[in-house]
């Protein structure tokens, strides 16, 4: 039997299918939604070809309403326009394409922002979406976050899985950069090649990835009896333009000028490599450079940047994995994922100054 579209079309049933190859309308489901009892090559065949000879689509909205869940993932971004957010967007997608069938993944910006996030949670909720991936720094809302981890819990209860790449702060598996101990190991490495003067661009002050990367750094830079001054340290965007206006207030600020200039992103670093082109200063002659991430289109920076990396398509790689496994564990998983100090032309030894 048929239904009738919108357009007064009739619209192929799953029972036209399995009447054009002769079989049950069960056998036509096993084939067409790919369900865990196999059905045999031959009755496969005959049923792909009904499906091709007569146009047959699967209704999706039927299909989640039977099921309590649709084919959809959810992945909420703070910048899809950041390298560092869409390398960890491809290794999500690629999972989703190639262990678990015919999903789609639904990508939203929200800006670092948890209500935000918590809207696109409960949206997806109300889609019954299959998973939510939440890829992106926690901020020290602390109300905001509650509010979005209740609604990452009734999402879960209502059968969605959930995770997140970022701080383990909301109760759900996460993917969690090791941001603290990776921008102690750069400090680390800086002064041990004679740098002493640093300015540190930190990246919005509400951030908790800028809070750590911080942290750390001044961790690795106290190992070695190196101040850090609190003056020195400006916040900003986390982009390229809040580097570039970030550098401009360490330029403000006169002489001295700093030996090192870490930014807590790459993004920002390349703001920075702009601003102090523009004033006329070289970069490493008169001062170096460092960020952290190693974004994609470092390849294109000159002079090549030193940073911390991470690897950022597996870290989406993984957080696929978490949210689309057919396990399902007692207690929220947690994946630490180590950063790499990657010493490169920006940040030369510096001689010890007479």
């Amino acid at each position: 039997m048929t239904d009738v579209r919108p357009d007064g079309r009739q619209r192929v049933t799953l029972q036209d299918v399995a009447d054009r190859a002769g079989v049950s309308l069960t056998t036509a489901s096993r084939v067409v939604n790919d369900g865990s009892r196999r059905v045999g090559k031959t009755l496969a065949d005959r049923v792909h070809r009904a499906v091709a000879d007569l146009g047959y689509t699967a209704n999706l909205q039927a299909r989640a309403v039977a099921t309590g869940q649709s084919t959809m993932i959810g992945v909420a971004l703070r910048d899809i326009s950041d390298p560092y957010f869409s390398s960890i967007a491809a290794g999500l997608i690629e999972v989703a394409e190639a262990e678990a069938g015919q999903l789609l993944v639904c990508l939203t910006s929200t800006a670092a922002h948890e209500e935000a996030e918590r809207e696109y949670v409960a949206l997806m909720r109300a889609q019954r979406a299959r998973a939510v991936i939440l890829v992106g720094s926690r901020s020290d809302n602390i109300a905001a976050r509650a509010a979005l981890r209740a609604e990452l819990d009734a999402f879960t209860r209502s059968g969605g899985r959930a995770a997140c790449v970022g701080q383990d702060l909301l109760g759900v598996d996460t993917v969690l950069p090791e941001n603290r101990a990776g921008a102690d190991a750069l400090a680390r490495a800086l002064a041990a090649l004679g740098h002493r003067r640093f300015a540190v661009l930190a990246g919005p002050r509400t951030l908790l990835t800028g809070q750590d990367r911080t942290d750390g750094f001044s961790d690795g830079l106290r190992a070695w009896s190196v101040p850090l001054d609190p003056a020195r340290v400006v916040h900003g965007d986390l982009s390229r333009d809040g580097g570039y206006a970030a550098m401009s207030e360490i330029l403000a600020a006169g002489e001295p000028l700093p030996d090192c200039v870490f930014a807590v992103s790459d993004v920002m670093a390349v703001g920075a490599l702009a601003r102090l082109r523009a004033a006329g200063l070289d970069v490493p002659g008169d001062i170096a450079l460092a960020g952290f991430d190693d974004i994609p289109t470092l390849r294109d920076v000159y002079p090549p940047l030193t940073t911390v990396r991470l690897p950022l398509k597996r870290l989406g790689e993984i957080a696929a994995r978490l949210a689309l496994g057919g396990d399902t564990p007692q207690q929220p998983r947690v994946v630490p994922v180590p950063g790499e100090v990657v010493l490169r032309e920006s940040t030369p030894p510096r001689l010890p100054r007479n």
